[in-house]
């Protein structure tokens, strides 16, 4: 089926929603007053035994934890398509592609510049091709070349204040329906599927962080710092084993509880049993 009166070029417009998610949007129009958090705790045992045996093989470039994440997050979008949906000037869309972004610092230094990286995932992409998507995206983010958001950005930077704002209001209505010209938001982060954060490379904690009213994203991940920490078990008992936190930060206007609840339990199995990412995106695993 073509494009229809009501589609973007991003998105394709829901027509058959339920009565009370196509009245939420129009009585909670903005993205950042619709937020529901989530914090859980990751168990990496077995991650980080089946990393080893990655990196046994001394490959190139290493297998990390960020990566299993990055693939995990973006097989959980594909096998949850709720959740690839977002809502622009009160209407609700499903997303046309798969994609994930997050932000490369190209020297961990204070004045260390930033680049973006953005990746457009397909069904039949897995832990492997994403790894070495994304090998290619951070050594092209740590070169001195810029990414095209970014260079937008620089040239509306060394404008006069008063045109540059002027123009940057016109995008932002242009944004609303969905018509801000690709070469401005080709590698912007808020019209991906997910933004990833990865705060444990900067040794943070994981926590919230905000949506935006600009751009489509719906889902934000928030990566923490790797630590040890007890594991309870129904007797009292624990063992101390490496983990680490995850936060998201989704549009509830999208979806429900208990569908948000399937997702993160989904998400968590993938994790924690990271052989399943070795399988296609759209492949379906029992959880």
């Amino acid at each position: 089926m073509g494009k229809r009166v009501g589609d973007r070029k991003d998105g394709v417009l829901l027509r058959d929603l339920d009565s009370m998610h196509f009245i939420v949007p129009l009585i909670y129009p903005n993205r950042c007053d619709n937020e529901a958090f989530i914090s859980e705790c990751i168990d990496l045992t077995n991650a980080a035994a089946y990393l080893g045996r990655l990196n046994s093989e001394d490959p190139e470039y290493k297998y990390n934890v960020f990566q299993l994440i990055v693939t995990a997050v973006l097989k959980t979008l594909a096998l949850r398509p709720k959740m690839n949906r977002f809502i622009a000037n009160k209407n609700t869309y499903q997303r046309n592609e798969l994609s994930a972004s997050f932000v490369v610092k190209k020297l961990f230094k204070d004045d260390g510049a930033e680049a973006l990286a953005f990746i457009h995932a397909k069904d039949s992409d897995n832990l492997f091709s994403i790894h070495n998507e994304i090998y290619r995206q951070v050594s092209e983010c740590r070169s001195e070349k810029k990414d095209g958001s970014t260079e937008s950005m620089d040239m509306f930077n060394k404008m006069p204040r008063f045109i540059s704002k002027a123009i940057v209001n016109f995008i932002c209505w242009l944004d609303r329906h969905g018509w801000v010209p690709s070469s401005l938001i080709a590698t912007d982060p808020y019209y991906s599927s997910v933004v990833l954060t990865n705060l444990g490379s900067i040794k943070l904690h994981s926590g919230y962080h905000h949506l935006t009213n600009w751009g489509t994203n719906s889902v934000f991940v928030i990566v923490g710092e790797r630590k040890k920490r007890p594991f309870y078990n129904d007797d009292g008992s624990f063992t101390v084993r490496d983990s680490i936190d995850l936060g998201l930060t989704i549009d509830e206007r999208i979806a429900d509880g208990y569908y948000y609840s399937k997702t993160v339990r989904l998400l968590k199995t993938l994790l924690e049993n990271p052989e399943l990412l070795e399988t296609a995106l759209s492949e379906k695993v029992d959880y």
